[in-house]
């Protein structure tokens, strides 16, 4: 089971991960971490970073080393990892790359309603989701080459290996399912099509529909 964070938000990780390496400034981590490409690993909202990094001070993962000002600008904190910033790094990495955790992907929730879309609406967008994805796996590809072409090490590309693994897999279920809808191999696709002609849902689904509902 997943332990309780005392600072859950993923940005917190990333954040450890970057100054693991070296002492920075909350301007110079969320420089490093875009360069890196960390927003496109997880979802990261920047404009929570100053809280993010205050809660890990208060917390002990993170301690203030000294300041830095460059010209005009403002004064900034440079703030360092502790060594129980290292053990929370570590820790919560193991336990993302052993601990499988139910995730709700916005894909998901529209096929849990698929059957508001008419039979012939929902191929079309399929279509157009097929599309995109195969446009993001030759994306995906041709990055991860070019990076191996630069000679950055695999083990910096591995999530970029499991992102891709993950369009690919979408991508063939999507196919898939497209292919039952097109041909016509879908169960019950005439059911679907004629609850949108007549307005009248069949018995099966409105009972399952009915079942469903919460108790008053």
């Amino acid at each position: 089971m997943a332990e309780k964070r005392k600072v859950g938000n993923l940005l917190a990780l990333a954040v450890l991960a970057t100054v693991y390496t070296r002492p920075m400034h909350r301007y110079e981590m969320a420089s490093v971490m875009r360069a890196r490409g960390k927003d496109q690993d997880m979802d990261i909202k920047w404009g929570s970073l100053y809280t993010v990094v205050q809660n890990m001070e208060k917390h002990g993962f993170l301690e203030v080393v000294g300041t830095d000002r460059a010209g005009a600008r403002p004064e900034r904190t440079i703030y360092a990892i502790t060594e129980a910033g290292r053990r929370e790094l570590v820790e919560w990495t193991r336990e993302l790359i052993a601990t499988p955790q139910a995730e709700h992907p916005r894909f998901a929730a529209g096929l849990s309603v698929l059957a508001v879309l008419t039979p012939q609406e929902a191929i079309a967008l399929l279509r157009e989701r097929l599309g995109r994805l195969e446009e993001s796996i030759d994306a995906q590809r041709a990055s991860i080459a070019r990076s191996g072409e630069e000679g950055v090490p695999r083990l910096f590309l591995v999530e970029n290996e499991y992102g891709l693994a993950m369009l690919e897999a979408e991508a063939a279920w999507s196919r898939s399912l497209l292919g039952e809808l097109t041909s016509g191999a879908f169960p019950d696709l005439a059911g679907w099509q004629a609850w949108h002609q007549t307005g009248e849902m069949p018995d099966e689904v409105a009972e399952i529909a009915e079942r469903g509902l919460p108790p008053d």
